[in-house]
């Protein structure tokens, strides 16, 4: 598998660097912690496998203690799949204009998550991409994860538009671009796909379902 280069306490790497912006002291160290229980994780998986590495592990080659790994992660999954854009979604579907149709600004919420990540976690994504498929529990995780974004996007998308959170269309919709999104993440597909094509592709089936299949359907020709 290939790694991620590490960022050095003293030279955080590009990512890092920008979250870090506007930051105070306090929460710089919490974010550096953050990130090196996370690269601790990433090379002890590398060199001992999934099952065989553990949090004690992954603590001692963080340099923190494994009650400060659970305080960051409460599992060794959420290590694995942990990252910023659950929360960076929810307030840029609460910028999208106020009178934009709701599958409008899903859609750009989705594919600019995808875009980042395809931009700043590539290797990172294509590295926990590997382990979702052959790990049973961060596979369960996923799933886990995607009913938590959906009853939260739903939640916002209802505060949009002066709707009850569990309205049934509303959850539809949602849950259908959350599949969209789960599909172009998790699904097995070539290495080097372009997500960000991958997405429009996919969340362009839902506003014109009728074109599922019409290539597949037309005859060939000899």
């Amino acid at each position: 598998m290939s790694r991620m280069p590490s960022a050095t306490a003293g030279a955080p790497g590009p990512s890092i660097a920008v979250a870090e912006a506007g930051l105070g002291l306090r929460e710089r160290k919490k974010l550096r912690t953050r990130q090196a229980i996370r690269e601790a994780a990433r090379r002890l998986i590398d060199e001992r496998g999934y099952d065989s590495t553990t949090v004690e592990q992954i603590a001692a080659a963080a340099e923190v203690s494994p009650s400060t790994v659970f305080r960051y992660f409460p599992s060794k999954e959420h290590i694995v799949l942990a990252d910023d854009y659950a929360q960076f979604s929810m307030a840029f579907l609460r910028e999208r204009p106020a009178h934009e149709p709701p599958l409008a600004a899903l859609r750009a919420v989705v594919t600019e998550m995808v875009r980042r990540l395809a931009e700043d976690f590539s290797e990172e994504y294509r590295w926990r991409r590997q382990l979702v498929r052959r790990v049973p529990a961060i596979r369960a995780l996923v799933g886990e994860e995607q009913d938590r974004w959906v009853e939260s996007v739903s939640r916002v998308c209802a505060e949009r538009l002066g709707l009850p959170a569990d309205n049934l269309e509303l959850c539809v919709l949602v849950g259908a671009v959350t599949g969209a999104f789960h599909q172009v993440l998790w699904a097995d597909h070539g290495e080097d796909t372009d997500l960000v094509q991958m997405i429009e592709r996919a969340l362009a089936v839902l506003e014109h379902p009728g074109a599922v299949g019409r290539r597949a359907a037309a005859p060939d020709v000899a």
